[in-house]
C-alpha cells in the first residue's frame, strides 16, 4: 500500500502498513521527551536516561501504544477537535527508532562512567525532540524520506 503524506511541506510515498497517525501526537510526544532530556541532562539521572529509551523502543515497535501517544489519545486528543490532517507511520517509527539508539548510547556513557557520551548523546536527542515540539521538524522523519528517495531513485 502506498500512501501520499507531507512530511516538513514536502509530498513524498511511503509504502507501510497502512497506520495512520494524528499527526499531533508525536508533537506531543516530543514536547514530553523535551522535558525528560532537561531533566537527564540536568542531573545525569542514567535511569531515566534508560526510561526514555524504553519509551521510544515500545513507541517505534507501535507508535499508538506507546506510553505518550497512550497519554495523548486519554488526555489531550479528547480536548482538541478531530484532525482532518493524518500521516503515515513509517517515518515516526524511523525516527523513535533513532532516538531509541541515541538514548541507548547516552545510558551506556552515563551507566559506565563516561557521562561525556551521555551528555553528548542525551543533548543530540534533546535538539531533536525540540526541533519536533517546537516547530514540527522530525530530523529522523525528514532522513526517512530522504533515503526513501535515494533508494527510489536507485530502482529507476
Amino acid at each position: 500500500m502506498v500512501i501520499a503524506l507531507t512530511v516538513g511541506g514536502e509530498a513524498a510515498a511511503c509504502d507501510g502498513s497502512g497506520m495512520e497517525l494524528d499527526p499531533r501526537g508525536p508533537r506531543f510526544a516530543a514536547a514530553l521527551t523535551t522535558v525528560v532530556l532537561v531533566v537527564v541532562l540536568a542531573t545525569g539521572w542514567g535511569w531515566l536516561a534508560l526510561a526514555q529509551a524504553v519509551v521510544f523502543a515500545s513507541t517505534a515497535a507501535d507508535p499508538r501504544l506507546g506510553p505518550y501517544a497512550l497519554l495523548y489519545r486519554s488526555l489531550i486528543a479528547p480536548r482538541l477537535g478531530p484532525t482532518a490532517e493524518r500521516e503515515d507511520a513509517a517515518p515516526v517509527r524511523f525516527a523513535q527508532l533513532v532516538g531509541f539508539v541515541f538514548l541507548a548510547v547516552a545510558t551506556i556513557g552515563y551507566f559506565s562512567g563516561v557521562t561525556a557520551i551521555g551528555v553528548v548523546f542525551a543533548a543530540f536527542g534533546l535538539l531533536a525532540a525540540f526541533l519536533n515540539a517546537a516547530f514540527g521538524l522530525c530530523l529522523g522523519c525528514e532522513a526517512y524520506l530522504a533515503g526513501r528517495r535515494l533508494t527510489a531513485r536507485r530502482a529507476v
